[in-house]
């Protein structure tokens, strides 16, 4: 996900973002650990889409 259209959303957005992400995670590490996967990319980009939501709601916080 880019971080200019993540820019765009709001606190709100971004909080829902946040945990729809994280049930993601948690679908695709259950998934690996079962074999059902094998492909670390997926898992990794998620974590990473979970990184930038959080900054973007921390920098929200600290501007107001």
């Amino acid at each position: 996900m880019k971080v200019q259209k993540m820019r765009e959303w709001t606190p709100e957005e971004l909080q829902a973002k946040v945990n729809e992400f994280s049930d993601r995670l948690f679908r695709l590490r259950f998934q690996f650990m079962n074999g059902q996967t094998d492909t670390l990319a997926k898992i990794r980009e998620t974590r990473k889409d979970i990184a930038r939501a959080k900054t973007l709601l921390r920098e929200g916080e600290q501007k107001g």
